[in-house]
């Protein structure tokens, strides 16, 4: 891991906006609703910011765009220093920043999310309008996380990735990528992401992201059928990680969440992570979720801030599900976290009250 860096976690993302109706109500049948700065990538970076790491997030912004000022706020109040170009809008029919609808379920009723990305700002991201040498070279980064919804998003922000990949490793940075494979965004274009996601791949030292990620992104035969649930579940990926560390030998770290939906508010949460070729599991246990979308990132966060300090694989696993357990009691689609300790009380199943 580089030391005397700036910045431990650097993400580059799309900032939007997520739409929430009150009391677990569907959206149809709403008429109030919670407004969101959101984005995966930022989701992932909150834990490690809301633990005292110093984050930086790559982006760009609406000129002039109260939500713009909003996102803003919401970036300094989770501790994240961001960095961007405004862009004019362009009138009423040019760009703007994605907005995400989501309910939470309720019960037997599962959550439901609609993606609404037109004109979205976020698809000019360009490498030109960031000084990447400065931030990577003079300031430092230990590690940058990226995610596929991003590399995906359009042809220039497959270009801005790769940018940052490469500048990433020519000064020692590590490379986290969540594959985050989305039917919508591969459409018409597999053999052009295909071929950007596996040199992002060949660069990556840890890669996160379940079987049909690696299936659908990269192009890897999948394992034959597991078993039932979530034990064949781990095997079948056990089985997938064996011929993608054969293809990309320099990856140190793999890890995916295993997840069983029994209701929409309960779920059995496990975790798997592959270290310089050994296993390690966090056996599925049954969470209370509030609100399920996030707990992937919450995940990735928890790993990476583990990774970030130094400890072992098994710690870093440990604390990696109960960020994730920890993001789903929450509201928003990223993780809050007061500090370690309540993070390692979920990991001990103490729910009891702290005076």
């Amino acid at each position: 891991m580089k030391t005397n860096c700036k910045y431990a976690l650097l993400v580059p993302t799309s900032m939007g906006l997520r739409l929430c109706p009150d009391a677990g109500q569907p959206v149809a049948a709403s008429d109030t609703f919670r407004l969101q700065a959101t984005s995966a990538e930022t989701n992932v970076a909150s834990v490690v910011s809301y633990l005292g790491m110093p984050v930086k997030v790559l982006t760009n912004f609406v000129a002039g765009s109260p939500f713009a000022a909003f996102i803003k706020q919401s970036l300094r109040s989770r501790g994240m220093d961001f960095e961007g170009p405004d862009v004019q809008q362009g009138g009423p029919w040019g760009y703007r920043h994605q907005i995400n609808v989501a309910d939470s379920g309720f019960g037997s009723r599962g959550p439901r999310v609609w993606n609404d990305r037109a004109g979205e700002v976020g698809r000019t991201l360009n490498s030109a309008d960031f000084d990447l040498e400065r931030i990577f070279g003079a300031e430092g980064v230990q590690i940058v996380h990226l995610s596929g919804l991003v590399a995906a998003l359009s042809p220039a922000t497959g270009k801005f990735c790769l940018d940052i990949v490469r500048c990433a490793k020519k000064h020692g940075t590590l490379v986290s990528f969540d594959l985050n494979h989305r039917v919508s965004f591969w459409e018409g274009r597999e053999a052009e992401l295909r071929a950007i996601f596996t040199e992002i791949c060949s660069q990556a030292d840890i890669l996160i992201g379940n079987e049909e990620d690696f299936q659908l992104a990269l192009g890897i035969e999948g394992p034959a059928a597991g078993g039932e649930g979530l034990a064949g579940k781990m095997d079948s990926f056990k089985e997938m990680i064996a011929h993608v560390a054969e293809r990309f030998p320099q990856v140190e770290v793999f890890a995916t969440t295993l997840r069983e939906v029994i209701f929409a508010g309960e779920h059995n949460w496990g975790a798997l992570l592959r270290c310089g070729g050994d296993w390690f599991t966090a056996e599925p246990r049954r969470i209370q979720v509030l609100d399920r979308i996030g707990g992937g990132d919450g995940f990735a966060g928890g790993l990476l801030y583990g990774l970030l300090r130094g400890w072992n694989p098994e710690k870093c696993l440990q604390f990696a599900w109960a960020s994730g357990a920890l993001a789903v009691t929450f509201l928003t689609d990223y993780a809050q976290p007061a500090d370690e300790t309540q993070i390692w009380s979920i990991w001990s199943g103490n729910a009891r009250v702290l005076r």
